[in-house]
């Protein structure tokens, strides 16, 4: 294993996948753990060779951690994901906390006064109209199934307030 081994793997990964600088970090680690597991190597030995492939990677703009979480948050927003949900996706995939609140309070003052608190009402109802809950489901269904939207809304990390509101929306109300 070389620089230029890791170097042209980083570039693989990065052609197909936005990542975060820790997505890139665990992507090398795990293939240098592989390479080095079926060379009967030590994969410690090659930790300081990724880590500056990782530290070149940044330097030279391909992995910026601010860039891929407004990207991914103006997609989870699409999908209908809670501002909860936002901060743990973006959490699980190795952004900084520091990183994820920037993005969320820039998502916020960019819209228009009166709308910033309305993004969690659009996402819940993006997801709600993804997974046909409430009044996205046939009418007749809508009062047996109330209490399974109420809690699927709630495990997608949407206040309870939040979610009877979508749940008990009337089908013909414009959103």
């Amino acid at each position: 294993m070389s620089a230029a081994w890791l170097e042209r793997a980083a570039l693989h990964y990065l052609e197909r996948y936005s990542a975060s600088t820790e997505m890139l970090r665990r992507t090398l680690a795990r293939r240098v753990q592989k390479r080095a597991r079926a060379r009967g190597e030590d994969p410690e030995v090659f930790a300081d060779l990724v880590a500056a492939t990782v530290a070149r990677a940044v330097s030279a703009g391909l992995v910026d951690d601010a860039r891929f979480a407004d990207t991914r948050l103006a997609t989870l927003r699409r999908r209908g994901t809670s501002s909860r949900g936002v901060s743990a996706k973006l959490a699980a995939k190795g952004v900084p906390r520091d990183v994820v609140e920037a993005a969320m309070l820039a998502e916020r003052v960019a819209l228009p006064d009166g709308e910033a608190e309305a993004i969690d009402d659009q996402a819940a109802r993006a997801y709600a109209k993804r997974r046909r809950l409430g009044p996205h489901r046939r009418p007749d269904q809508r009062a047996a199934y109330r209490d399974r939207d109420l809690a699927a809304l709630a495990r997608a990390g949407f206040p309870y307030t939040l979610a009877r509101r979508v749940v008990d929306t009337d089908p013909e109300e414009p959103a």
